[in-house]
């Protein structure tokens, strides 16, 4: 592990020098990840991207690309386009990335599962905000709003998520 890299433990996210207090995945974490089961994928997972709101919060990097409406993410291991970003109109299953929660108002991508998905692995493995403490997500490690755009400022090409393995239930 190097300074860049961002390690979950059971106490939060261990990053930049500091312990960052997150939730995970409702299914704990899990080196078996399916689609729907609420987990956290095991591994080591590069940050691919990062998407923002433009009318809720200013670019936090030059490389973040602004989450406009109709976009949406598929969820639908049926589908060609399963785990990526796509338009709607959509007729396939799939997440709003434009929410009216502030959930998604900044997110880090991850490679988990991208860019040659396999059906049914489970899609979108994001960093992004919590909807309170403790409170778990769909499998995504979320964290309170201003240490997420701390997190964010951060990070580098370089820097990878890891997901120990030995905090897996399955």
């Amino acid at each position: 592990m190097s300074g860049r890299d961002m390690a979950l433990t059971p106490l939060g996210l261990r990053f930049a020098g500091r312990l960052w207090p997150c939730t995970i995945g409702r299914g704990g974490v899990s080196t078996r990840k399916r689609e729907g089961d609420g987990a956290t994928p095991a591994g080591i997972h590069a940050i691919t991207g990062c998407l923002y709101r433009p009318d809720r919060t200013v670019r936090p990097v030059p490389w973040a690309v602004p989450i406009r409406p109709g976009d949406l993410w598929s969820d639908d291991p049926t589908h060609a386009d399963y785990n990526l970003m796509v338009r709607s109109p959509y007729p396939h299953s799939h997440e709003r990335l434009r929410r009216a929660d502030p959930l998604y108002d900044l997110v880090l991508l991850t490679d988990w599962n991208w860019p040659q998905a396999v059906r049914g692995r489970g899609s979108a493995i994001f960093l992004h905000r919590w909807r309170r403490p403790g409170f778990p997500t769909e499998g995504c490690i979320a964290f309170a709003p201003d240490d997420l755009h701390s997190i964010v400022r951060r990070i580098t090409p370089a820097t990878r998520l890891i997901v120990p393995a030995t905090m897996s239930r399955t």
